[in-house]
């Protein structure tokens, strides 16, 4: 939706489908979250979680539209230097000012930061960020929601955590909507 208000980006009638689907699908996940039923939230708290997810889609947008217009002056390099300096800064500052320590953790935990700034954080988030280039960034933003149902896969299977029918539906529905709109991925001119 911001691609078209503020880029004046049209969609193919398969990725309106994808983005419909994906809504539905996002949907259909918060309300299983809920508990609802009939009309009353049985757990607040989700919603909390979903409504934070829901602000943290915004930004996550915004970052991939400045994104895709930077990118299209910018090597992969030059691009992910600014944005990664900028945010270990901010997340520097943000630690300091809430008196978060940086020492003091066992020796896996420092293990598991490691494994997380170079697998997420380098290989994942450049991929994106290399990807900004070469496809709109609304398509992008359709493919990454493939991430939690990544990992709902394989918290069921290695944590054998329980998937509800409502987060299975929510799941299959964001699963077809990444497939329609990635077939109508088209590269930036």
């Amino acid at each position: 939706m911001f691609s078209y208000l503020f880029f004046k980006e049209t969609q193919p009638i398969e990725f309106i489908i994808g983005i419909i689907l994906s809504f539905s699908g996002c949907i259909i996940l918060a309300v299983g979250d809920s508990g609802l039923r009939g009309l009353s939230v049985q757990n607040p708290s989700f919603l909390l979680g979903d409504t934070l997810a829901l602000l943290g889609a915004i930004m996550g947008s915004g970052y991939l539209m400045v994104g895709s217009r930077m990118r299209q002056e910018m090597d992969v390099l030059s691009y992910v230097s600014i944005v990664y300096s900028f945010s270990a800064i901010f997340l520097l500052i943000t630690s300091l000012s809430s008196g978060i320590p940086f020492t003091g953790y066992r020796s896996s935990s420092y293990v598991f930061m490691i494994l997380l700034a170079i697998v997420p954080q380098l290989i994942g988030h450049t991929s994106i960020n290399w990807a900004l280039r070469h496809l709109k960034a609304s398509m992008i933003a359709i493919i990454i929601l493939g991430e939690p149902i990544g990992a709902s896969i394989l918290a069921y299977l290695i944590f054998h955590e329980r998937i509800s029918s409502f987060q299975g539906i929510g799941i299959i529905l964001i699963f077809l909507a990444i497939i329609i709109a990635s077939r109508s991925a088209t590269k930036h001119l």
